[in-house]
């Protein structure tokens, strides 16, 4: 087997490696995917808008956002709000996607910036749990994240689809599904005590913001803070061994 062929062979592997790993978040992202498609049909979305917005924002947080903001009437769309929004609950992006700056070689940065677009918390959580492991590849990483995103658009139109029969989601408990499977990455990542810390002051913080601000602020106030309590302990670490 030629130089290329193996490596067009460990590429697939690693992909579809990517893709099984991530199949019981899939299962989640799904039972959340159908919820915001029946949330957005009753915030008054078309098939159309449903399609547009997942195909091309393809972030879950954000989305169940914009419905908070969602007019039926275009004219009165706050169009400000709605992006400022967005980009708040994705700034997390940039602490989650500089982790895996050791995937990409220098020559191919640009192609890494687009492929960004498949990065989901999901398939970043198990990319960096393989990373940890000593595996992990861009390929992994695309393999789960094309699963998600199959997973996420085939059940936002199924949602929407759905929406007329099912007028209240929380009565069946899928508005917990969303909660349910951060907290299921969050203990997979559990290293042991010392990430006890980081996630306290995450979780503090957040809370603090949260109630003092309107607006999704907690979410980035608490992964910035959380992120450099964790970066300080590193430091730590370091030095005391050195």
């Amino acid at each position: 087997m030629s130089q290329s062929s193996a490596l067009s062979s460990s590429t697939i592997d690693q992909f579809l490696a990517g893709a099984r790993a991530c199949i019981p978040v899939a299962i989640s992202v799904a039972a959340y995917g159908m919820v915001w498609g029946m949330l957005a049909r009753t915030a008054g979305l078309s098939l159309l808008e449903v399609v547009m917005m997942s195909g091309l924002v393809f972030a879950g947080s954000a989305q169940f956002v914009a419905l908070d903001l969602w007019t039926a009437t275009p004219s009165s769309l706050p169009v400000g709000p709605l992006v400022l929004a967005a980009l708040i609950v994705n700034l997390r992006y940039l602490l989650l996607t500089a982790t895996l700056r050791p995937l990409y070689p220098s020559s191919n940065l640009g192609r890494g910036a687009l492929s960004m677009y498949l990065v989901t918390d999901e398939n970043w959580a198990m990319t960096v749990a393989a990373m940890a492991r000593g595996g992990g590849s861009v390929a992994f990483l695309m393999g789960g994240g094309v699963l998600a995103w199959v997973s996420w658009m085939t059940t936002n139109v199924t949602g929407f689809g759905l929406g007329s029969a099912i007028d209240d989601p929380s009565r069946w408990g899928l508005d917990f599904a969303f909660t349910a499977t951060f907290l299921a990455l969050l203990l997979g990542m559990w290293r042991g005590k010392a990430d006890l810390l980081p996630w306290l002051v995450a979780a503090l913080v957040a809370i603090a913001t949260e109630s003092s601000f309107d607006g999704s602020w907690h979410i980035l106030a608490g992964g910035l803070a959380g992120s450099l309590a964790g970066a300080i302990l590193e430091v730590r670490k370091h030095a005391d061994q050195s």
